[in-house]
């Protein structure tokens, strides 16, 4: 079996390991992720890395350079997934990470800085509402207000921590220092539709959108749908839906991107007009203050549609991630891996969703290669990439930290 036949047969393996029967689903903290983070630990061996799971259940692995103990670069992805995902998100990363660090010690080239894989235990933010615990762990910028977060079952993640056998009074041990790192790479399917429409295999990542996520709560007053006049509604749900247009009007006009992925009237009755909507709202751009701004705008119409309906609102933040920019240096190196593959001019664009990178900028400078998926699908069953695509990634993925390599050989 080739590189990528290995590759794609991992994919499949990981796929497998699931909390449901019927759909792939495997969240920090689980059964699932303790069995995935033992597999992974197992092909890490096998390509010559010497493995452990840090104190907040990342997986890691390493590979030395010429000498023992040298500031290693960071490669890798995630290993959990969102409800109903599909089986490249995060996995395939990992997995192509594995497969340079097993090409570079079957080569016997010894680097000058250590390889270390890693694993993310969270990056999806699905079991507790908060993304990049893994990531933030192993970066050091950990909240302790987390400990009390809890599952839709009440695990609080102080408790989840200790059923996989974790003791969060040492998960500061999962904490890296700056001085041992020269960076952090990571290979990700692009989760769009850019490559495809450009009939391109890779890319080079500029920045990773910066975003901000709320849950608000519009209110009205509850009533008979059939006595009461339009003149004398406090109709929320009619408010809201004002409102989600206002986010797909304001997003187009302003170049971001804002979406609305919940929105639940109460009481719920056919007959009965809603009361209170609540929704979330999703809003990222490539740069903070076309975010900001946006938002800033979106907030004043709300405003103006509770006054004329009569409505009050309500917002609470549940997520910042300010935008992160890749460093000069080391998109260098990746446009130079996509160069080797024969692409004489690469493509290089942001991000719009996030990635554990958005933490690791805390620990180290950061860059990202992107990969073609098929229709820019992705967290679905139908995300799909092509052999010859993952092959090219491989290859560039290599020569990118052979390029590392060599320019820092010549400082």
């Amino acid at each position: 079996m080739n590189e990528t036949d290995l590759i794609m047969d991992r994919c499949e393996q990981l796929a497998t390991i699931s909390s449901q029967p019927d759909r792939l689903e495997r969240v920090h903290l689980s059964p699932e992720h303790k069995a995935v983070n033992a597999l992974v630990a197992e092909w890490m061996s096998e390509a010559g890395l010497s493995t452990w799971q840090d104190p907040a259940g990342n997986q890691c692995g390493r590979l030395e350079g010429r000498e023992p103990g040298l500031p290693a670069l960071l490669i890798g992805s995630h290993i959990d997934t969102v409800p109903d995902a599909g089986r490249y998100d995060g996995m395939l990363g990992v997995l192509l990470a594995i497969a340079v660090a097993g090409r570079i010690h079957g080569s016997h080239n010894a680097l000058p800085f250590a390889l270390e894989v890693v694993a993310f235990s969270d990056e999806e933010g699905t079991r507790f509402g908060m993304a990049l615990l893994g990531s933030r762990a192993l970066s050091g910028s950990w909240n302790e207000e987390w400990w009390s977060l809890a599952d839709k079952d009440g695990i609080t993640l102080a408790e989840a921590f200790q059923d996989f056998g974790l003791d969060p009074a040492r998960l500061p041990g999962a904490y890296r220092r700056p001085e041992n790192y020269v960076g952090y790479l990571e290979t990700h399917i692009e989760q769009g539709p850019i490559l495809e429409d450009h009939d391109r295999r890779l890319a080079v990542v500029t920045s990773i959108a910066g975003a901000r996520r709320y849950a608000i709560t519009v209110t009205g007053k509850a009533g008979h749908a059939g006595g009461t006049p339009y003149d004398r509604r406090r109709d929320a749900l009619v408010g809201a839906s004002e409102l989600v247009v206002e986010v797909e009007r304001i997003s187009k006009q302003r170049g971001v991107i804002g979406t609305v992925g919940r929105l639940q009237a109460f009481p719920g009755g056919v007959n009965v007009i809603p009361g209170v909507v609540e929704l979330s709202l999703d809003l990222r751009a490539e740069f903070d203050n076309d975010r900001d701004d946006a938002l800033a705008e979106l907030w004043a119409v709300v405003d103006e549609i509770c006054t004329r309906r009569g409505l009050a609102f309500e917002t609470r933040e549940l997520y910042r991630a300010d935008a992160v920019p890749c460093d000069a240096r080391l998109m260098r190196a990746v446009d130079a891996g996509i160069r080797s593959t024969g692409d004489e001019k690469p493509m290089a664009f942001w991000s719009r969703a996030g990635h554990d990178g958005m933490a690791v900028v805390n620990l180290t400078p950061i860059a990202m290669l992107f990969l073609r998926c098929r229709g820019g699908v992705s967290h679905h069953p139908d995300e799909h990439v092509k052999k010859s695509d993952v092959t090219a990634a491989l290859d560039a993925f290599e020569a990118a930290v052979l390029a590392i390599a060599k320019e820092k050989t010549a400082r």
